[in-house]
């Protein structure tokens, strides 16, 4: 009932502060509505928002749409995303990216934000997730803007669907990363195999890790499945975690709240970058959560 109420009334807000607020873009010269709310905004303590920041509008943000609960001693880790298909828009992804935000995070996507129904234009770099972490730092020290002193910039996740889980792993060296998820994904055999602007990394990129990674991968139906699974093979570094659930390539990001790719993703963000003992139980320990849900096969190594 709490949430209800906190939800009508940031609602209420939401549509107060950003009545009228729309920009122009794009040849056709459309109105396109800077923000909106993606389903509920959540099932998170957070609800969100999806919006364009006028200062990175080549990326779709999500965050808490009522920023006061956060500063000092409560701040937002930073995850920057990659989508399937190298593609530069969020649009297949924004149900599972809005629940993962509900929970206190601020996720910056590849891509302009989409209207809805709209699958977006073009292809994305690698390059892009570091515009993205670059953009997250300098908005926490800008004291004018609305995220000052609210973001973890020593808590930052990479993450990525297929091409996206790529864009990931070329990232994931940078000091600046403490976790990389990696979504129906992993490095091919032969560097440059897949396709045209996917990133040519070769197994050894798997050598420069230096964080916990999360493979979450939709089965052996998953075309992504055997080169996920073989990543997992060759990490003996670092913590790995590798999760199975038989729903092939296409994932669950577009049901309900992103589905149980969103629970999982979302449980271990919450204890990788906000110390969450009780979200990490679903990871830790010899008999795991996640091993005793039946819609799961998980493998793991060098986790304590």
């Amino acid at each position: 009932m709490m949430k209800k109420i906190m939800y009508l009334t940031v609602l209420f807000l939401v549509g107060f502060s950003l009545a009228g607020s729309y920009q122009v873009q794009g040849q056709d010269s459309q109105e396109r509505p800077v923000s909106r709310i993606v389903e509920d905004g959540g099932t998170g303590p957070f609800s969100a928002i999806m919006l364009s920041e006028s200062s990175l509008q080549t990326h779709t943000v999500f965050r808490p749409v009522d920023l006061s609960p956060f500063g000092a001693k409560n701040k937002l880790p930073v995850i920057a995303w990659g989508n399937g298909g190298c593609a530069n828009s969020p649009w297949e992804h924004i149900n599972f990216l809005s629940e993962v935000s509900s929970y206190g995070f601020l996720v910056i996507a590849i891509g302009p934000m989409p209207l809805e129904g709209e699958k977006g234009r073009g292809r994305s770099e690698s390059s892009q997730m570091i515009d993205a972490i670059e953009w997250a730092i300098a908005q926490n020290s800008d004291k004018s803007g609305p995220y000052y002193n609210k973001i973890d910039v020593t808590k930052i996740a990479v993450s990525g669907m297929s091409c996206g889980g790529l864009q990931a792993l070329e990232t994931a060296p940078d000091p600046r990363v403490s976790t990389v998820i990696i979504c129906n994904s992993g490095i091919l055999p032969a560097p440059g195999g897949g396709m045209p602007g996917m990133p040519a990394l070769a197994k050894d990129q798997l050598s420069k890790l230096h964080t916990p990674v999360l493979y979450i991968l939709g089965g052996e139906s998953d075309i992504a499945y055997p080169n996920g699974m073989d990543d997992f093979r060759r990490i003996n570094h670092v913590p790995v975690f590798a999760a199975n659930m038989e729903v092939g390539h296409g994932g669950t990001y577009s049901k309900p709240h992103g589905g149980e790719f969103a629970k999982v993703a979302t449980s271990w963000l919450l204890w990788q970058l906000k110390g969450d003992k009780k979200a990490g139980k679903l990871f830790s320990g010899k008999s795991c959560g996640l091993s005793k849900d039946p819609n799961w096969k998980v493998e793991k190594k060098n986790m304590k």
